[in-house]
């Protein structure tokens, strides 16, 4: 039998990006933080789609740095090491286990497609019981989702088959965009609630509870 593969964006996804970074950004922009982390998202869009690549450390210091300039902060602490420092202290989603325990043991193989660096994913999966069959970064393939390369190096280095994978993740833009253009199926764990047109995923979910149940359905249909 042909390795069935579920694969994941991870921040966001399978650990709570939003209170890892908000704390983060609370430590060091007090009261200012929220503003601080909108004008951050922006910045982080711009210096991923800068070329050559930078490293994903770089892209998380310099938008926070860029970040607090724009609301007018001085950033105190860690200053703009601020989101890099605290990297490995973000919590998994209290739903992640329990579904990467079903998927393991109903026969699919896992992997993650992220947009940092091998050292921060690294951090990461110590916090991750269930173990990972491949990850690809973007250090690795020397860009950022929603570029493809991402996609077409896992389907590279994995063999998969057609149908023998589905996509999970909750980023819209980065991920189930970029999915759906190559025709990969893909499920939608839509824990932001971002209001992103519905129809682009082929399963939408609020959270992993359902994922391995809506996995089996898009395999098997």
């Amino acid at each position: 039998m042909p390795d069935r593969w579920v694969t994941f964006d991870c921040y966001g996804t399978l650990v709570d990006w939003w209170t890892g970074m908000g704390e983060a950004a609370t430590a060091v922009a007090g009261d200012k933080a929220d503003e601080v982390l909108e004008a951050y998202h922006a910045h982080e869009l711009i210096l991923e789609a800068e070329r050559p690549a930078h490293s994903y450390k770089h892209v998380l210091r310099e938008g926070l740095r860029r970040a607090a300039a724009d609301v007018g902060v001085t950033l105190s602490g860690d200053g703009d090491d601020a989101f890099v420092n605290t990297w490995s202290a973000m919590p998994v989603f209290g739903d992640v286990e329990p579904a990467l325990a079903q998927l393991r043991a109903a026969g699919w193989t896992l992997a993650i497609l992220t947009n940092c660096d091998d050292a921060l994913i690294a951090e990461t999966q110590t916090h991750i019981s269930a173990p990972f069959d491949m990850v690809v970064t973007a250090e690795q393939v020397g860009s950022f989702k929603p570029d493809l390369a991402h996609f077409h190096t896992f389907r590279e280095r994995s063999g998969v088959g057609e149908g023998d994978w589905v996509h999970a993740a909750c980023s819209w833009m980065h991920d189930i965009l970029p999915a759906a253009r190559l025709g990969i199926p893909r499920v939608w764990v839509d824990r932001d609630r971002s209001g992103h047109p519905p129809g682009v995923a082929s399963a939408v979910l609020p959270d992993m509870t359902g994922l391995p149940a809506a996995v089996e359905q898009l395999s098997a249909g």
